[in-house]
């Protein structure tokens, strides 16, 4: 018998559950499910995110549901729109063999229209962003009177994010005798006033201690000098050749920063924060799902609610300014049982804040050198000779091609052509780590000077082509592309690179507009470009590209080398709702917790 069926869900939901890879319920899933089966108690369940709560809760509700009836009976709330997309999904899924169980997603930066016209239609569960999930109700759009269970899934980082008012609003349209399923990662004190708020002696149940990190992460950190952070952040990268991971700054502009550099570097990255539109987003994590980007560079915010298998490392660039921050990056790793890497990129100064969350997560952090040159070289070398000898042969397609190869190579030993495609991949390492530097920072240095030396970055002295070089240095150019055509900045930069057939550290500053684009190339490549450029296509329209000038616009760059789509400066800023027009946030301004930092922090969106 399925252990699924044993715990109460019914044949055809087990059958459903058990060809998506179910086995055997999670320790989370196994104590929490009985209990909300028996739909008579609120219920607090602490756990770390990749243990299983979307099926914890997914599958009691579909048992308890009447989905003859087509009216909201169950609402869940959740942070953000990749959160709430994933649990419809997973319910979608799991309800596959049961009739009439009508699941609408509700979130921000889609169609409002498309939502409403499903509420209509009938729809049992609603899965919901908070914000948006506000704008339905202020239309008179939905009637919660019937509704038996709510569920806060991620409760710690809906209230991180600011969403206390519109959860009280959201509650208050509630029935008093519903049940009050809350899960969450963490317990600050502002989720056990929730939980004391709306639960009446709710069953409390804690996988492990609470707010402690997954046991099947290794959580590692580097102690460095400013200027050489992100060459130590390359070579980590360099030194784990199999990496998939996810890498958190502490601002958009940082993360867009450092995913263009890497791009100009030729490292498989893009960047993810909120001054992408909902449809750039989407590309940007359909890329790294599917396996085609290798780094995804990110903020908290932008970060919140992404489940994607297989995560090998979560690195901290930056420290997050909230302690409990930092048990939601790592846990993007190590999901479903597997193991995985948190590592953090730290100054002299931060030693203190990593004994700080040892103490609060209730592990350990390891000290680790960063490799030298000649240990990375030896790294991705064997990872080449690992990759030839497991590669699979088509033995079928490849053989009318043998003999001709091996004519090609009757002149070469076995150890000579074993070295000479070994040299093929890895020359550019051999070259780039010649005489590579120690970036570790010395064991008496106190970060002196820090703040000075913070626009620097490479290899001792590699100037850096992130916060800006000379613009004496470079052309100025216009291009008749821009983020209406899906662009993103990171898009942009390979369009031009793979176009104008230059290496990407010869581009500099990219300043995306809306139907066209400014960018800087070194001096010494501008006719290479313009050259290359000609007769260049996108989607059926030709490409132009001309040097600048006094061309509108040229001269008017923002500061600090960032001058994507959409940033929003101050308070009083307006943005535009799903549902058409404006709303004015003024007065009503949400930011991500930043410790002091105002300015360069995420501001929390209408999800």
């Amino acid at each position: 018998m399925n252990p699924f069926s044993t715990l109460g869900i019914r044949h055809d939901i087990v059958n459903a559950i058990a060809e998506l890879g179910f086995e055997n319920p999670t320790p989370i899933q196994e104590q929490a499910i009985p209990v909300l089966l028996s739909g008579s108690n609120d219920f607090v369940g602490l756990a770390q995110t990749g243990t299983g709560k979307t099926a914890a809760f997914g599958l009691p509700l579909l048992e308890l549901l009447d989905f003859e009836k087509n009216h909201p009976q169950a609402l869940i709330l959740c942070p953000t729109r990749e959160l709430c997309l994933q649990i419809t999904n997973d319910i979608n899924n799991y309800a596959k063999n049961v009739k009439n169980v009508n699941v609408v997603a509700v979130y921000g930066g889609a169609n409002i229209s498309d939502q409403l016209r499903q509420i209509r239609r009938g729809v049992q569960i609603v899965v919901a962003t908070p914000g948006r999930m506000l704008d339905i109700i202020n239309r008179k759009a939905i009637d919660f009177s019937e509704v038996r269970y709510v569920v806060l899934d991620e409760a710690d980082e809906m209230l991180n994010m600011g969403f206390q008012e519109d959860i009280d609003q959201i509650l208050s349209t509630t029935p008093e005798d519903k049940k009050t399923w809350l899960f969450s990662a963490t317990m600050p004190s502002e989720v056990r006033r929730i939980a004391k708020k709306y639960m009446d002696n709710p069953f409390e149940l804690t996988m492990g201690t609470k707010n402690t990190g997954n046991v099947n992460i290794d959580h590692e950190y580097y102690v460095v000098r400013a200027r050489d952070k992100y060459a130590a952040f390359k070579r980590i990268v360099d030194f784990n050749p199999e990496i998939f991971g996810i890498v958190f700054c502490r601002t958009k502009i940082e993360t867009q920063d450092i995913a263009e550099s890497l791009i100009k570097d030729g490292y498989n990255a893009d960047a993810l924060h909120g001054d992408l539109s909902q449809q750039q987003r989407d590309k940007v994590m359909k890329r790294y799902r599917e396996r085609s980007l290798q780094l995804l560079i990110a903020t908290d915010v932008a970060a919140r609610g992404i489940d994607v298998n297989d995560v090998t490392h979560v690195i901290n660039y930056s420290l997050p300014d909230e302690i409990e921050n930092y048990t939601h990056r790592s846990g993007r790793t190590a999901r479903a049982g597997k193991s995985g890497v948190s590592i953090s990129i730290i100054n002299s100064k931060e030693v203190g804040k990593i004994r700080q969350i040892e103490r609060i997560i209730g592990k350990k952090f390891t000290k680790v050198e960063i490799p030298g040159g000649f240990d990375v070289c030896e790294k991705q070398l064997f990872a080449l000779v690992h990759k030839v000898h497991n590669v699979e042969v088509n033995t079928e397609q490849i053989e009318q091609y043998i003999p001709r190869i091996m004519d090609e190579f009757k002149d070469l030993s076995k150890e000579e052509v074993i070295t000479r495609f070994a040299s093929l991949e890895f020359n550019r390492f051999l070259d780039y780590y010649q005489n590579a530097p120690d970036l570790n920072a010395p064991a008496d240095d106190r970060d002196r000077g820090e703040r000075g030396e913070r626009g620097e970055r490479g290899e001792r002295g590699e100037r850096s082509s992130r916060f800006g070089s000379s613009r004496g240095d470079y052309t100025r150019f216009f291009i008749n592309l821009g983020s209406v055509d899906d662009f993103t900045r990171g898009d942009m930069l390979g369009f031009i690179r793979n176009n104008g057939k230059i290496g990407g550290k010869s581009i500099g500053k990219i300043d995306l507009k809306g139907v066209f684009t400014f960018f800087e190339v070194e001096n010494n490549q501008a006719d290479v470009i313009q050259q290359n450029f000609k007769g260049v296509e996108f989607n059926g329209r030709a490409v132009r590209i001309e040097v600048a000038g006094d061309r509108e616009g040229g001269s008017r760059e923002r500061s600090g080398g960032y001058s994507g789509g959409g940033r929003r400066e101050g308070g009083g800023s307006r943005e535009r709702s799903g549902g058409g027009g404006f709303r004015d946030f003024s007065g009503k301004r949400r930011e991500e917790r930043s410790g002091g930092y105002s300015g360069g922090g995420e501001r929390r969106r209408r999800s």
